[in-house]
């Protein structure tokens, strides 16, 4: 039965992380899914998201408590350092992105668990990669910390599969677009923050240049690929590095015509500054074939449709 499952959510607090312990709480209950982040709330704010415990995913001490003192029987583990922050401070990112997952997968291996959600991303990807239609298998040589520590994350999920019979499954993101949290030092960022800029002041300076297409995803349809992900049966997951996920792909231009479409005195003006040379390394498009053979993965939103619900959304909340 899945209302047997206990499920420790780790980086509650991050731009996924809100959206998919409301998910997995409409689908196990509320006090079957707890949430965690490194930040100390307050008594107030603990009360609105509870059951919610302090934690940081280094201290792996204090995850075995958790895990533990819940039963927990699967991790979703969402803490990271995002691609321009970890340029900042490459080794912290490297300590947390590694040493966080190993602490997971140790506690899988030695059975404390039963089921690990591990993220990855098209960061994986390199200026060497096939920009268009990046296939599931290809060149992989990324050249940022992000990109090295999740193509790194990768080979060590496969290796615990094969070599221990952890259940740990992954994605690869690609930007993710939602209007219930703040943007989180990313290089796709400007995608989320061009929709509050163009309602709060009609004008938006983007940090990548106009032509510069990224692959994208709508939050909904992140977090649906992720719960479908970890409900398909064992037997039909036959990645245990990361499936490419693919929703929609555009450039700033594009969106900023999308929004012109709402808002028609809108403007968007270029400066841009290092995360144009990561985005320059990512691909355009990527093929996620593979995911809809395995598990039946299909995107539900497109840039117009994704473009009228945020701001549906956005404008009674800024």
């Amino acid at each position: 039965m899945k209302f047997k499952e206990k499920v420790l959510v780790i980086g509650s607090s991050g731009q996924i992380g809100g959206e998919l312990v409301e998910g997995l709480r409409s689908i196990y209950g509320n006090d079957h899914v707890i949430a965690s982040d490194i930040k100390d709330l307050s008594k107030d704010e603990i009360k609105k998201i509870a059951p919610y415990e302090t934690l940081n995913v280094l201290n792996s001490k204090r995850v075995f408590e958790i895990v533990k003192k819940y039963e927990i029987t699967q991790v979703y583990l969402l803490a990271a350092l995002l691609s321009a922050t970890a340029e900042k401070n490459p080794m912290f990112a490297w300590d947390l992105n590694m040493n966080g997952l190993f602490n997971i997968l140790e506690l899988a291996k030695e059975g404390h668990i039963k089921k690990l959600y591990w993220p990855s991303s098209i960061a994986v990807f390199g200026p060497t990669t096939p920009r268009q239609n990046t296939p599931q298998f290809t060149i992989m040589e990324p050249n940022t910390v992000y990109g090295i520590s999740k193509q790194t994350g990768e080979r060590w999920c496969e290796y615990y599969y094969n070599k221990y019979h952890v259940d740990v499954r992954s994605l690869r993101y690609p930007g993710l677009i939602g209007y219930k949290s703040a943007p989180g030092g990313g290089t796709t960022d400007y995608a989320v923050h061009i929709y509050h800029e163009a309602i709060k002041h009609g004008k938006y300076e983007c940090f990548l240049s106009e032509n510069t297409s990224l692959p994208m995803m709508y939050m909904p349809d992140a977090i649906k690929a992720t719960l479908d992900l970890m409900h398909a049966d064992s037997d039909k997951i036959k990645i245990r590095s990361s499936y490419n996920l693919s929703g929609m792909s555009f450039s700033p231009k594009e969106i900023a015509q999308e929004i012109t479409k709402h808002y028609p005195d809108f403007k968007i003006t270029y400066k841009t500054d290092n995360r144009q040379t990561i985005a320059e390394s990512w691909p355009q498009s990527i093929d996620d074939s593979v995911a809809q053979r395995d598990w039946g993965w299909k995107a539900r939103f497109d840039l117009q449709k994704m473009t009228s619900d945020m701001i549906k959304h956005l404008k009674g909340s800024i």
